[in-house]
Protein backbone atom coordinates (compact mmCIF):
# COMPACT_ATOMS: atom_id res chain seq x y z
CA UNK A 1 0.00 0.00 0.00
CA UNK A 2 1.42 3.42 -0.73
CA UNK A 3 1.87 5.92 2.33
CA UNK A 4 -0.54 8.76 0.38
CA UNK A 5 -3.32 5.66 -0.17
CA UNK A 6 -5.93 5.64 2.38
CA UNK A 7 -7.05 2.27 3.78
CA UNK A 8 -7.60 -0.78 1.64
CA UNK A 9 -11.05 -0.41 0.54
CA UNK A 10 -11.56 3.26 0.87
CA UNK A 11 -13.23 4.50 -2.71
CA UNK A 12 -11.64 7.57 -2.63
CA UNK A 13 -8.62 9.50 -3.18
CA UNK A 14 -7.47 12.75 -1.32
CA UNK A 15 -6.60 16.08 -2.84
CA UNK A 16 -4.62 18.46 -1.84
CA UNK A 17 -3.59 18.92 1.96
CA UNK A 18 -6.38 16.53 3.43
CA UNK A 19 -6.13 14.11 6.08
CA UNK A 20 -8.33 11.18 7.15
CA UNK A 21 -8.51 9.89 10.46
CA UNK A 22 -10.19 7.37 12.15
CA UNK A 23 -11.13 8.25 16.06
CA UNK A 24 -9.35 5.79 18.84
CA UNK A 25 -11.48 4.03 21.33
CA UNK A 26 -15.25 5.74 21.92
CA UNK A 27 -15.41 9.04 21.38
CA UNK A 28 -17.49 9.47 25.23
CA UNK A 29 -16.35 8.22 27.95
CA UNK A 30 -12.66 7.44 28.57
CA UNK A 31 -10.30 6.11 31.20
CA UNK A 32 -8.03 7.68 33.46
CA UNK A 33 -4.31 6.14 34.09
CA UNK A 34 -5.83 4.63 37.07
CA UNK A 35 -8.46 2.92 35.04
CA UNK A 36 -11.60 5.04 35.95
CA UNK A 37 -14.05 5.44 33.50
CA UNK A 38 -14.68 8.94 32.66
CA UNK A 39 -18.14 9.95 31.18
CA UNK A 40 -18.85 12.06 28.45
CA UNK A 41 -20.68 14.17 30.77
CA UNK A 42 -18.14 14.69 32.78
CA UNK A 43 -16.20 16.18 30.57
CA UNK A 44 -14.58 19.87 31.85
CA UNK A 45 -12.86 23.02 29.22
CA UNK A 46 -11.86 21.90 25.67
CA UNK A 47 -10.31 19.27 25.02
CA UNK A 48 -8.45 18.21 22.19
CA UNK A 49 -8.57 14.02 20.67
CA UNK A 50 -6.72 11.58 19.06
CA UNK A 51 -6.72 9.34 16.12
CA UNK A 52 -5.14 7.30 13.44
CA UNK A 53 -4.04 8.87 9.96
CA UNK A 54 -5.87 6.43 7.13
CA UNK A 55 -5.29 8.45 4.10
CA UNK A 56 -3.08 11.62 3.39
CA UNK A 57 -3.36 14.22 0.13
CA UNK A 58 -0.73 14.43 -2.09
CA UNK A 59 0.49 17.50 -0.15
CA UNK A 60 1.07 16.68 3.04
CA UNK A 61 4.40 16.99 4.22
CA UNK A 62 4.30 16.03 8.01
CA UNK A 63 1.89 12.78 8.40
CA UNK A 64 1.44 9.54 6.85
CA UNK A 65 -0.29 6.61 7.07
CA UNK A 66 -0.73 5.12 10.72
CA UNK A 67 0.46 7.92 12.27
CA UNK A 68 -1.25 9.20 15.48
CA UNK A 69 -2.79 12.81 15.25
CA UNK A 70 -4.28 15.36 17.70
CA UNK A 71 -6.72 17.70 16.63
CA UNK A 72 -9.40 19.45 17.77
CA UNK A 73 -12.93 17.56 17.97
CA UNK A 74 -14.84 21.06 17.33
CA UNK A 75 -13.31 21.87 14.14
CA UNK A 76 -13.85 18.70 12.01
CA UNK A 77 -16.01 17.39 8.84
CA UNK A 78 -17.27 13.40 9.37
CA UNK A 79 -17.94 11.57 6.52
CA UNK A 80 -18.75 7.42 6.11
CA UNK A 81 -17.55 5.20 4.27
CA UNK A 82 -18.62 1.72 4.19
CA UNK A 83 -20.43 1.68 7.17
CA UNK A 84 -17.71 3.40 9.40
CA UNK A 85 -17.05 7.01 10.38
CA UNK A 86 -14.06 8.97 9.33
CA UNK A 87 -13.01 12.46 9.87
CA UNK A 88 -11.52 15.02 7.45
CA UNK A 89 -8.95 17.48 8.25
CA UNK A 90 -6.71 19.91 7.02
CA UNK A 91 -2.76 19.13 7.66
CA UNK A 92 -2.99 22.29 9.41
CA UNK A 93 -5.66 21.55 11.50
CA UNK A 94 -3.48 18.99 12.92
CA UNK A 95 -1.74 20.13 16.48
CA UNK A 96 1.15 17.59 17.17
CA UNK A 97 1.93 13.93 15.62
CA UNK A 98 2.88 11.11 17.51
CA UNK A 99 5.07 8.35 15.42
CA UNK A 100 8.28 6.44 16.24
CA UNK A 101 9.83 8.26 12.96
CA UNK A 102 9.33 11.81 14.85
CA UNK A 103 12.61 12.81 16.16
CA UNK A 104 12.63 14.23 19.37
CA UNK A 105 15.36 16.80 18.61
CA UNK A 106 14.06 18.16 14.93
CA UNK A 107 11.92 21.25 15.33
CA UNK A 108 7.79 21.90 14.73
CA UNK A 109 7.08 22.72 11.20
CA UNK A 110 5.32 25.90 10.71
CA UNK A 111 2.30 25.93 8.07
Amino acid sequence: MNVNDPEPGLPIRLLHDRVLVRLEGNEGERRSAAGIVIPATASVGHRLSWATAVGVGPHVRSIVNGDRVLFDPDDRSEVELHGRDYILLRERDVHAVAASRVETDATGLYL
